[in-house]
């Protein structure tokens, strides 16, 4: 299923493979049996050579000491760590180009630098119980009282919040008519962890709600500048969408790769089930799904490089999001079923991905907000996105 690349794009995609095969890959079934966890040794060791690879600097401008790679290198990168289960390519913390556009110098030194080198971790205080998708009808506020900001809100799904140092806490600037956001030391007083819910998948990273109850931060915590408003969640919305499709189509990949294996060596009625047409059709159409995701994914990405407009890349993050997360669980589904019972074990590869996309066909905006920004450029641009 070959898609031209550059050599570096391929060299690139050549480490992330090795890296995810031998550090991430063999403590699957480990992590799934203990709730997503790892021991500390063994997590450190995938977060520092990671860290030595540049994964974590892979989107860092190269005035900051990252890498700057292309989003089509990037993609490369992630779509390998998608082949692994339970969100161990998780390890490192990632910072997103638009930090450094956002934020101040002294911000930059205090909280994103200290994410490339692996001194710190973040996380996104964005979803509420009343707005998960749709960021316009947020309700936490910020006021501004002297020469600090008085946060109130309560925030859902906060992911990672378990392991993180800080926040990127999204809130309403009602006295100012804007929107902002703001770094938020974790052990900030006023700040309560309500409830840290159970879900379907077993990572190291939860997904608590979170209160902040005037909660005090510096002006010199709000990133961005007046009328920015939600302009740069709006670019990490468009960096996770992306990134959901290049990881599912590693899941994918791995998923059909698998199947086929088990398909070709499990003999029913005298014959490899392969041979039954029925199985045939289902690997047939995971295939075919799995390359035009892989084309829609690189060419969005590509767009990026190319600094197409941004409404219409805006636009393409939501197709390739929308179309990948459903590919990838109607292959992860395909592939439970040919796998039989073996399928349904937690310790098959098909188990856990059939547990773990779901998710992403929420998170990040569902599949119907996808539909209805598609919906949306459509009416106002026609075809023009495509």
């Amino acid at each position: 299923m070959h898609i031209e690349l550059s050599k570096s794009a391929i060299e690139w995609q050549k480490k992330a493979r090795e890296y995810a095969d031998e550090y991430l890959q063999p403590y699957e079934i480990q992590a799934e049996l203990n709730g997503g966890k790892l021991p500390a040794n063994i997590v450190d060791k995938q977060k520092r050579r990671a860290i030595e690879l540049g994964f974590s600097a892979i989107d860092v401008p190269k005035s900051h000491g990252g890498l700057e790679l292309p989003m089509v290198e990037q993609v490369a990168i992630w779509e390998q760590l998608g082949r692994v289960t339970n969100a161990l390519s998780w390890c490192f913390p990632e910072p997103q180009s638009w930090m450094f556009e956002a934020c101040t110098d002294a911000q930059i030194t205090a909280y994103v630098l200290p994410l490339m080198h692996g001194k710190k971790k973040d996380c996104y205080a964005i979803t509420e119980s009343g707005s998960g998708s749709d960021v316009s009808k947020l309700q936490a506020t910020a006021v501004k009282l002297g020469d600090s900001y008085i946060l109130n809100g309560e925030k859902w799904y906060v992911t990672s919040a378990n392991l993180a140092d800080f926040f990127w806490f999204q809130a309403q600037l009602p006295d100012e008519n804007d929107d902002a956001l703001f770094l938020v030391d974790k052990d900030t007083e006023g700040i309560e962890m309500i409830v840290s819910p159970l879900f379907s998948h077993s990572y190291a990273a939860h997904h608590p709600t979170y209160r902040f109850n005037d909660v005090k931060v510096p002006t010199d915590r709000r990133v961005g500048s007046c009328g920015d408003r939600m302009v740069y969640t709006k670019s990490w919305f468009r960096h996770e969408r992306l990134m959901i499709a290049a990881r599912s189509c590693g899941a994918a990949t791995r998923l059909i790769e698998d199947a086929t294996e088990f398909a070709q060596g499990r003999m029913v009625d005298g014959m490899p089930l392969i041979e039954k047409q029925a199985i045939q059709f289902m690997l047939a159409d995971s295939a075919t799904e799995l390359w035009a995701t892989r084309l829609m994914t690189f060419e969005a990405a590509a767009a990026h490089d190319r600094n197409d407009d941004l409404k219409h890349l805006h636009n393409r993050c939501s197709m390739v999001k929308l179309y990948a997360s459903e590919m990838a669980n109607r292959v992860a589904d395909r592939a439970v079923q040919i796998f039989g019972g073996r399928g349904y074990m937690r310790e098959n590869v098909a188990e856990r991905f059939f547990r773990e996309l779901r998710v992403d066909r929420i998170w990040e905006g569902t599949s119907e907000i996808q539909r209805l920004i598609i919906a949306r450029g459509l009416r106002k641009r026609g075809l023009d996105d495509l």
